[in-house]
C-alpha cells in the first residue's frame, strides 16, 4: 500500500512529467518491459479513469506541454497553429494498456489515430509502418 501511495503522490506532484524510456520494438521481438507498449494508456486508463489520481487534462499536460517546455523543445506540446501535429486520438472510456510482464507484446486498446509530424502512423487502429518522427533536441524544431 505504501508503494502505491508513493506512485500516486509522485504522479500528482506539479513537476512530475509522464514519459517512457522504452524503445520501439518489433511486435514479438525479445521480452520487453510492458511499458514499451503501454506507458501512456496505463496512465490514462488506470490512473485517470479508474483511480482518479489525475484529471484527464492534468495527465495530458504532464505527457505533452510540460515535458516540451521543461526540455526546451519548441513547437511541440500544444495543438495550435504553427505547432507540429503530434496528436493521439483515443477513447477516454476504453483506453488501457494490455501488456504484462508475462505477455508484454500486446498493443493497448482505445487508440484509434496517431499523427506524428502530421502523418498518420496509426490510422483507424492500424499501424501504418510510417517513420514520420525525428530526434528532438533542446531548442530544435
Amino acid at each position: 500500500l505504501e508503494r502505491r501511495n508513493d506512485v500516486i503522490n509522485i504522479m500528482r506532484h506539479p513537476q512530475t512529467m509522464i514519459a517512457s524510456d522504452g524503445r520501439l520494438v518489433k511486435l514479438g521481438d525479445g521480452h520487453p518491459h510492458p511499458r514499451w507498449y503501454g506507458t501512456f494508456p496505463r496512465v490514462l486508463g488506470h490512473f485517470v479513469r479508474e483511480k482518479g489520481t489525475l484529471s484527464l487534462e492534468e495527465a495530458i499536460y504532464k505527457m505533452s506541454l510540460l515535458p516540451a517546455e521543461t526540455i526546451g523543445i519548441k513547437n511541440r506540446g500544444l495543438i495550435k497553429k504553427g505547432m507540429f501535429a503530434d496528436i493521439t486520438i483515443f477513447d477516454k472510456n476504453t483506453i488501457i494498456d494490455r501488456a504484462t510482464f508475462e505477455n508484454p507484446h500486446q498493443y493497448s486498446e482505445g487508440i484509434y489515430y496517431v499523427l506524428v509530424n502530421g502523418e498518420f502512423v496509426i490510422d483507424d487502429g492500424e499501424f501504418q509502418n510510417i517513420k514520420a518522427g525525428k530526434v528532438l533536441r533542446k531548442n530544435s524544431d
